[in-house]
């Protein structure tokens, strides 16, 4: 039996946790990282070979040298941080570790994306795989240039995986608009995507060698925001948000298509 590639995954998070789990459980070697020492030992607990990697726009502290020793693909999970710090320069930390994958001699590479490269336009635009990115907000101009810069490298292959809204067990908006009034755009259409969904799509691309190079994770129903929301706050029983009529909605549909047509998957949890 041909042995299964050593996968590594830079940020071992909301989502590259449970990604590790079940690459673990189907038979993949997983090195993986995290910012905090503290957390160390509960990822090895798990069966991931464990590294303390901090990305910063100076240097890249840890032990990266030792992380990306004998991985075969490399899975970037880890977020822009500009909520925290607008300032920040994400591509900058990216530029700081890719003469490092090349010393490792990685050959391929999975960037975790998000859909805000795409602009909201009223009436909404849709976009596909094969549309350019347009944002113009601090954190998609951020992505944009984070992708670009990933995907002009010879050394190795790039692939793109730009997710909608990410809901999960312990994660969804609805917490957060419960209650709230006066909420805009309200006739938007949502652009989600579940959790295992997620991890159905990463470990997808992981094993089928395709060559697109830019892929979508959205479920394929886009209801409006009102829409959506007032049901979810009805189905767990919390205080339905309220969304302004007096403003006109901006938006987008993202379609992901072409993504389930080439990777020949359905994302089946509706979010």
């Amino acid at each position: 039996m041909k042995e299964k590639p050593v996968i590594g995954i830079l940020g071992c998070g909301w989502l590259g946790l449970p990604l590790a789990k079940e690459l673990l459980r189907l038979g993949y070697r997983v090195k993986g990282t995290t910012t905090r020492k503290s957390k160390i030992n509960k990822l090895r607990d798990i069966g991931i070979s464990a590294h303390v990697v901090k990305l910063t726009e100076d240097s890249i502290i840890g032990e990266v040298d030792e992380f990306l020793q004998d991985i075969n693909c490399l899975i970037i999970d880890v977020p822009p941080g500009l909520r925290k710090n607008p300032n920040n320069s994400f591509v900058s930390k990216l530029r700081l570790l890719i003469p490092m994958l090349k010393q490792a001699h990685l050959k391929r590479i999975f960037f975790v994306s998000s859909i805000s490269v795409f602009l909201d336009t009223s009436p909404p635009s849709s976009y596909t795989e094969t549309s350019i990115p347009n944002a113009t907000s601090r954190n998609g101009l951020e992505l944009i240039r984070a992708e670009e810069l990933l995907l002009g490298q010879t050394a190795f292959d790039t692939k793109i995986i730009r997710f909608g809204g990410l809901i999960g067990p312990d994660r969804h908006p609805i917490h957060f608009l419960a209650g709230r009034k006066d909420l805009l755009n309200g006739q938007a259409p949502v652009n989600l995507i579940q959790q295992q969904d997620c991890i159905r799509l990463l470990i997808a691309c992981l094993e089928k060698q395709v060559e697109a190079q830019i892929f979508h994770g959205v479920f394929p129903s886009h209801p409006s925001k009102e829409q959506y929301y007032n049901a979810k706050a009805k189905e767990l029983r919390l205080t339905s948000p309220r969304f302004s009529s007096s403003a006109v909605s901006a938006g987008k549909y993202v379609s992901s298509e072409e993504t389930r047509r080439i990777l020949e998957i359905d994302f089946l949890q509706q979010p």
